[in-house]
């Protein structure tokens, strides 16, 4: 069961820059519940009151009962941008914009047995067939035991919880009838229809 969605904000430093944001110095950290993951569905339903969100592709990590990562997956971290704009130049929490239902969807997992088998993985989305991102997990700010240990000694970590590590340049807007297509080559693929 995924209690927790521990999600690292703007690991990558193209995607901070397409945003308009600061390189972070230090793992920025917001929360998904994970009430919101579905996992390995066939079908992303948009929210009643949203026609248009955003697409983040990210490589997630699972916490096992040792709080040690056993497995991994794709996941989409699901972005209303008009509300986050709103509520960052207010100062207020992310929450409305990144913890509704359905926020995460999530491919099938794969094992891992060792971290180093994922410091080299390229993460690809393609929406109704067209490239819109690609990057790889070489490019991120803060790496995977960074980022874990920042993690254990912070929050309240539990075991089946997710860390999403950050996502690639090339964010942006889905609609209802789109097809997206998530891709780890030689790890993963998924694709989701939206409805």
């Amino acid at each position: 069961m995924i209690q927790n969605i521990w999600a690292v904000g703007r690991n990558y430093a193209e995607h901070a820059k397409e945003l308009g944001n600061e390189v972070p110095t230090e793992p920025l950290l917001f929360l998904k519940a994970g009430s919101c993951a579905t996992l390995a569905s066939k079908d992303l339903h948009l929210p009643s009151w949203k026609n248009e969100l955003h697409y983040e592709t990210e490589l997630a990590l699972q916490f096992d009962d040792n709080l040690q990562i056993d497995a991994a997956c794709i996941a989409l971290d699901l972005t209303d941008r008009e509300k986050q704009n709103q509520l960052k130049a207010k100062g207020q929490p992310w929450t409305l914009a990144k913890s509704f239902k359905g926020a995460c969807p999530l491919s099938e997992f794969f094992p891992v047995s060792d971290l180093e088998e994922l410091r080299n993985l390229d993460i690809i989305l393609k929406v109704n067939g067209e490239l819109r991102q690609q990057g790889n997990t070489s490019q991120m700010i803060f790496g995977f035991e960074h980022l874990l240990q920042f993690v254990r000694t912070h929050f309240p970590v539990m075991p089946g919880d997710l860390l999403l590590t950050g996502t690639p340049p090339g964010v942006g807007a889905f609609k209802k009838g789109d097809l997206l297509e998530a891709e780890i080559p030689g790890k993963i693929k998924h694709s989701w229809k939206v409805v």
